[in-house]
């Protein structure tokens, strides 16, 4: 291509401030022509999967990465070859410290942690000030005026010159320092595997294994020896895993995020769970009812819909349900809207997209945000703003045929309400034993902030709503 430069397009946050993502699939070859607006491959982030538009025209030169690869934001992953001469400064500052382009001078790239380049400021600011220092240059003239004339033998007292150059602080990204802080290491001891000297998580839990394991071997040698080995002991696999028999799956992506948010939510809101059987029939028959009405012709009426409403009627009337606790602050912040989020199983693991101000939306509009938050599960598609600012949630165990259970709070959250199975059941009816539709809710919520007293209210106003249907008009 005459007159082109090569451009080098990084991976984004597509998040709130996520650290990194792994690529999932390549739309794009070398080769290939793309233009601007593009997709030219999908990520997985800890929240979602994103698919990345090109901002450019022009060639593919070079995928940096194959498929799987996990990539810290801010990391080149694609060279496409562009018409219209060199490259903008800043963005040839960024490419040009690749990672085999100038081994002559390590110390002076900068290794990208979070963001989008290397600062923009001069690598060589620090040899540049050293050269510059008054007292530096006094001393190296003393030093050499004593070597001139005494020779060699005075040397030693050079020494104290020397630390004028600082220890450097070990590089590491914030959540490897965490990590580090909470296993008790010191990251000056850590023996940094990544690339331009970066301390990674395996290199932090490889020193852990080293500082634990038995040195019946060597008990005479120095620590720096199992901190030297730590990197060939890093992919150790236990003793007993045998290979035929079991699968190691990493976690990673989605999973990764929600066990991260699970433990969180167990270990910091003190969890309390209620529970009710609830008579169904009639909110069985009304689903049908609406199934014929013209006003759902095309839109998903199922039971989950009626519960969702009835929820968000529960809350209308018990508003302080739909708050959070503000550690930092100190403070109960209640929320004036409902982000009404709802737990989806995905091949990728649990997520809980939610419909943004469900509490100002009608039965059909709540059915049709209801069927395309479904769907966009499914099909892998969910946003990451999309599962963010919930305030209460709704998990359906009953679709797996479980009766019910004892929900975890979604991180942020006071309350969830679990849903079980709807099952045909012998029941009291107008004082005579009938089969009749019968579910168990049960409600969990952060009892910093919500007491039995309120706890329970919300829970007997949404099976009084399911109860009787009804109540829908009378109360919403």
């Amino acid at each position: 291509m005459t007159n082109a430069s090569v451009r080098e397009f990084k991976m984004p946050d597509v998040g709130e401030g996520l650290t990194e993502a792994e690529i999932l699939k390549w739309y794009v070859q070398p080769g290939d022509a793309v233009t601007d607006g593009q997709v030219v491959c999908e990520v997985e982030t800890a929240k979602a999967a994103v698919e990345l538009p090109i901002p450019y025209d022009g060639v593919v030169r070079d995928l940096h990465f194959p498929e799987g690869t996990t990539v810290d934001v801010g990391t080149s992953i694609i060279a496409v070859e562009v018409a219209g001469g060199a490259a903008p400064a800043q963005e040839e500052a960024a490419v040009a410290p690749a990672p085999a382009a100038e081994p002559e001078q390590p110390a002076a790239r900068q290794p990208v942690l979070v963001g989008y380049g290397v600062a923009t400021s001069s690598t060589r600011r620090r040899p540049r000030k050293q050269a510059q220092d008054p007292a530096a240059q006094q001393a190296a003239s003393a030093v050499q005026s004593e070597l001139n004339g005494h020779g060699a033998a005075p040397a030693a007292p050079a020494v104290p010159a020397a630390p004028a150059a600082p220890a450097q602080r070990p590089l590491a990204k914030p959540p490897v320092r965490k990590l580090a802080k909470d296993l008790g290491v010191d990251l000056a001891t850590v023996t940094p595997t990544g690339p331009d000297g970066v301390v990674t998580r395996e290199d932090v839990h490889a020193a852990v294994a080293a500082a634990q394991a038995p040195q019946q071997t060597a008990p005479e040698a120095p620590p720096a020896a199992p901190a030297a080995s730590a990197p060939a002991a890093q992919p150790a696999a236990p003793a007993s895993y045998d290979s035929a028999r079991e699968t190691r799956i990493p976690v990673k992506g989605v999973r990764k995020a929600t066990a991260a948010a699970m433990v969180g939510s167990a270990f910091t809101a003190p969890h309390v769970t209620e529970f009710v059987t609830v008579d169904v029939t009639r909110t069985m028959k009304l689903v049908e009812e609406l199934k014929q009405d013209k006003e759902f012709a095309g839109l998903r009426v199922n039971p989950l819909l009626l519960i969702a409403k009835a929820l968000l009627v529960a809350i209308r009337r018990n508003p302080d349900i739909n708050a959070s606790w503000d550690e930092a602050a100190q403070e109960i912040v209640v929320k004036h809207y409902v982000n009404l989020g709802i737990a989806a199983a995905t091949p990728r693991g649990l997520i809980v997209p939610n419909i943004k101000d469900a509490h100002a939306r009608t039965l059909p509009e709540l059915a049709a945000s209801l069927g395309e938050l479904v769907s966009t599960a499914r099909e892998g598609k969910t946003s990451p703003s999309a599962m963010q600012g919930g305030t209460v949630t709704i998990t359906n165990v009953g679709v797996f045929g479980v009766d019910t259970g004892t929900p975890l709070l979604n991180p942020g959250e006071s309350a969830i309400l679990a849903v079980g199975a709807i099952k045909p059941q012998p029941w009291v009816h107008k004082g005579k034993v009938k089969p009749r539709q019968v579910t168990t809710l049960a409600l969990s919520f952060d009892h910093r902030l919500v007491d039995g007293e309120l706890g329970s209210k919300v829970l007997a106003d949404v099976a009084a709503v399911l109860e009787q249907p009804k109540r829908l008009i009378t109360w919403a």
